[in-house]
């Protein structure tokens, strides 16, 4: 699970609507992405990094949580 987009999601009033809608996929999909069950491409990390307007380096924002 990534940690901090989750945060970040949280900070900014985003939802999984939010994400699967700017991605092109569907809720369940994105929520199996986020969970670590799929793996995030470079491009749906970067179109999240910028759905949620953060100015934080990709490799600490997908860092995942132990």
């Amino acid at each position: 699970m990534y940690k901090n987009v989750r945060a970040e999601m949280s900070r900014k009033g985003i939802i999984l609507e939010d994400l699967a809608e700017a991605l092109g996929l569907t809720i369940g999909t994105v929520s199996q992405k986020l969970n670590g069950k799929y793996p995030i491409t470079l491009d749906e990390a970067k179109t999240i990094k910028s759905c949620l307007g953060v100015d934080i380096p990709l490799e600490e924002l997908f860092e995942e949580a132990v």
